[in-house]
């Protein structure tokens, strides 16, 4: 392992070679993690989806995300922001493209008429591009 024998006398020699298997095995285990811990961490705002059978669209590169909770409270990205300053706030965040799609994720408890007065008013800031999150069902239950 790191140590050489001397057929001639007792004395030991020692190896100064470092072993780094040890250390590959952990980087490899801590990419591992990485790996998987890195999509999760992509929105905080804990929202109870309704679920969908409908094919999932590609993702875009930084989606931008409006989510509406159970008690009306709306936050874009991770960041609460109040109805009338939500216009604003997108321009601010897109740098005033509207041609970004907007993903609208809604609470099960949110009303339809909330959820319309939001869609309007991001159609008043002159966000066309809007698309509903949903869970995705196994099997098209």
């Amino acid at each position: 392992m790191g140590l050489h024998l001397n057929e001639g006398g007792d004395d030991l020699q020692e190896s100064h070679e470092i072993n780094v298997t040890p250390f590959i095995d952990v980087m490899l285990v801590l990419l591992i993690i990485f790996m998987v811990a890195a999509p999760l961490a992509t929105v905080d705002v804990k929202v109870d989806l309704p679920a969908s059978t409908a094919k999932p669209a590609p993702r875009p590169d930084k989606p931008i995300y409006l989510s509406i909770k159970a008690d009306s409270s709306l936050f874009l990205d991770n960041q609460q922001v109040a109805a009338a300053q939500l216009g604003s706030a997108l321009d601010q965040l897109t740098g005033a493209d509207k041609d970004k799609t907007i993903f609208v994720r809604g609470d099960k408890g949110v009303d339809y008429a909330e959820l319309m007065a939001v869609m309007d008013n991001l159609r008043g800031a002159g966000y066309l591009k809007i698309g509903l999150v949903g869970l995705e069902t196994v099997g098209g239950q």
